[in-house]
């Protein structure tokens, strides 16, 4: 292993919290619209995003309320979600975009669209980037990814934010 391999995966794993007993420590979030500091500079956040406390406020206002997507995998829909958000299906899958492609077919480019999975970090999501570029190439202003560094259970459930269960 070079030098340079070598330093640049010692510094991956301090980044990560990696202790000297070798357990994994989590951080605390990171700011919106940054990556955690372990992220690849690859996976750079080119997605606007938002907090989920901002997004709890936003659903506990009166008024027009974003539209919310489940980009994510049914098992974890059934679980929990957020109250109002539609499933389509993991971001990943040809059907589930098409499906996305089909629900915002005849919506203004305007329209506040907030898309979410919850399944790990979304920095290393595999439905959110997919389903957000989609929303992009169709020219919606106003689409934006929930910014769930970890996974919606500890993100949004165990802050005590509105979960429904099964459909």
């Amino acid at each position: 292993m070079t030098t340079r391999v070598l330093f640049a995966s010692i510094l991956l794993f301090a980044a990560n919290g990696y202790q000297d007993d070798g357990s994994r420590e989590q951080k605390a979030s990171p700011p919106a619209a940054r990556l955690p500091p372990a992220a690849p500079a690859a996976l750079a956040v080119d997605m606007p995003s938002l907090p989920p406390e901002e997004l709890a406020r936003v659903l506990a206002q009166g008024g027009d309320k974003p539209l919310l997507f489940h980009v994510g995998f049914k098992n974890l829909y059934l679980q929990a979600h957020i109250p109002g958000s539609e499933f389509l299906g993991p971001g990943s899958s040809p059907a589930a975009l098409d499906r996305l492609r089909q629900r915002v077919a005849g919506l203004p480019r305007t329209a506040s669209i907030v898309i979410y999975c919850g399944c790990c970090p979304f920095y290393r999501c595999p439905n959110v980037r997919p389903a957000y570029q989609v929303l992009h190439d169709l020219g919606f202003s106003d689409a934006k990814v929930l910014l769930i560094p970890h996974d919606l259970g500890k993100d949004w459930v165990a802050k005590g934010f509105p979960v429904t269960r099964g459909e």
